[in-house]
Parts: C-alpha cells; structure tokens; sequence
C-alpha cells in the first residue's frame, strides 16, 4: 500500500490527479485542503465495502500553504507528496505565500516525516517569453517574467533540492480549463476575426493525461529527480490551434481572418488579448521524449483527435451568462 497525499485535489489539474490516483491499486489517497478536518473522509462518497469496484474515498487533512505552521503533521505516514497547488492570481505577497514559503514549509515537513518521494506540478512559463523551439530539459533557463512564474520557479528549487522531481507542463487544455480556450475565444470576439500568419509552435497537453502522467512519475521506479516537460510530443501550430477553436467552439466575424498588424491595433486595448495574441506568434515547444520511455502512461492522441472530447464544454463556458 502506497500512502499518497495530493495538494490542490480540486483543482484544474489536481483533481484529474486525484481522479488518476483513485484508479491506482494499492493506493491510500490523502487531500490536504485548508477547510476539512483531518482524517475526515467525503460523507457522500460510497464506502468500498458496500460497493467493491469502488475505490475507497479520499481522506483529507488539514494544512494552508499560507499557514505553514498549519503543516505540522499533514505529511505523517505518507510516503509519496504530489504537490500540484499554485496561487496563480493575486498580489505579489499572497503569491509568493502559497507558491514559495508555502512549498518550502510542504517540502521541510516532508522531508521531516520521511516522505519517499517529492512530486511538483510545475508550469514551463517558469522560462520566460521566449522564444523556444525544439528545447530539451536543461537548454533553456529559468528566467519567470511574472510574480506567479517567479514564485513557481522558487517552488521548483524547493522541490529540487529535495531530491523531488519536477513537472513542466506548457499549455493544458480539457474541460474545465478557463484560460487557454477561453482566452483564444475572449482574443478573438476583440478582433471580430480570426488571426491570419500565426505560425508558431506549441506544447499542449490533455489535462486528464497530465493527471495520469504525474501520478504514473510519481509512483515510477524508473523516473529520477530532476526536470521534466510534460506534453504530448507533437506540437501544435498555432493555426491549428486557431482553426480548431473557430471550427468547434465558436467563430467571431464570421470566419473573417486579419492580418498580425491589425490583430495588434484591435486588441491593444486589452491586455489579456494581447497576452493571448503574443502567445500565437512565438514558439513555446518543449521536447522531452525521455519522460514517456517507461512510463506506464502514453502522451494520448494528438491535438486534433483529443481536442473534440473537450469542445462541448468550451462551448457550454464561453456562451453561459
């Protein structure tokens, strides 16, 4: 029996983590969360005595990464810390609470209670703008551009210098994701249109593989401390990107496309279209084959093939009130 303590369960990412390390055999699941009393399991979830195909339900265990006082104790008997929460929002103070003395504090109690091994679900925006085509663990450098990617990068040292192991996803997408779908879609109602000459590269990943992805490293016996990106290994053109989301989720203007110049004119009044449209015209692939080789995970299906399971739901989002 592995005893698994997960932070940020419930969200994006962590609760396709939660969901991946439920399927696992032989394994005991704990969810730090800053409200749940310890040890006190889902009252509405199914007990696996009375339903045997059933899991048992997580327990939970109290501890704020902005409280680290709040930590003592949380990682007793676990033997494997998945650690996925991040503050992305908010001053640079509350940031830098959650995102770096919070996971030195998770990372110091781990090591004092004898956890095994360290995992962090990390971001490759730790690297900065860029940009960067074909880049494999170690060739770029960690350079963050903002207060969350600075913190996250602060993060990583932590978990690195605890001989953990350090994932670095670049975009995720899948339901439930509100900011790179529904960024593009926000992008283009700015411009009535789509964007014509967008040929950069990216790294895109399907957030339920990303879930089976990290909790398959975290219990690897093959996989070392160190870095790793993690992404599907075929990049997706930006163009692809773009045509997906006109052809699946929605079409402002009509299917009328402009050109780079006049993108930038339309959108200089918002930042977050202009964050989205910069992010179409630089290359942000990240190669690391290495991570897949024996691992008892694939990278799943291609951009295209995955991308329709999510578009139901990204249209559901971008048109709710």
């Amino acid at each position: 029996m592995v005893n698994l303590l997960i932070t940020g369960g419930t969200g994006f990412i962590g609760s396709r983590i939660t969901a991946a390390a439920r399927r696992r055999p032989h394994t005991h699941i704990r969810l730090l969360s800053r409200r749940a009393p310890a040890g006190n399991a889902r009252p509405d979830a199914p007990q696996s005595s009375t339903f045997p195909d059933v899991p048992p339900p997580a327990l939970t265990v109290p501890g704020d990464l902005a409280d680290p006082a709040s930590l003592h104790g949380s990682c007793a008997g676990v033997d494997v810390l998945v650690h996925c929460a991040s503050r992305i929002t908010g001053d640079p103070e509350s940031v830098a609470a959650v995102n770096d003395r919070g996971t030195k504090a998770l990372v110091e109690e781990a090591v004092r209670s004898g956890v095994r091994r360290i995992l962090y679900v990390s971001s490759a925006a730790v690297h900065g703008r860029g940009p960067f085509r074909d880049v494999r663990p170690g060739e770029a450098p960690v350079a963050p551009a903002s207060a969350t990617s600075r913190t996250r990068a602060a993060a990583e040292r932590h978990v690195l210098d605890a001989g953990g192991l350090v994932l670095r996803p670049h975009l995720v997408y899948g339901s439930g994701d509100r900011w790179v779908i529904p960024g593009l879609v926000g992008l283009l109602r700015e411009l009535s249109a789509t964007v014509a000459g967008c040929g950069a590269l990216h790294s895109m990943i399907d957030v339920d593989v990303l879930g089976r992805a990290a909790v398959a490293a975290a219990l690897s016996p093959v996989h070392e401390p160190g870095v790793h990106y993690v992404n599907h290994p075929d990049p997706v053109p930006a163009s692809e990107l773009l045509a997906a989301v006109c052809t699946q989720v929605e079409q402002p203007g009509g299917g009328t496309a402009v050109d780079l110049t006049t993108a930038y004119a339309r959108a200089a009044g918002s930042p977050r279209a202009l964050h989205h449209l910069g992010m179409l015209t630089v290359d942000h692939w990240f190669r690391d084959d290495t991570f897949w080789d024996g691992l008892d995970c694939s990278p799943g299906e291609p951009f295209l093939r995955a991308f329709p399971h999510a578009a139901p739901w990204y249209r559901s989002f971008v048109t709710a009130p």
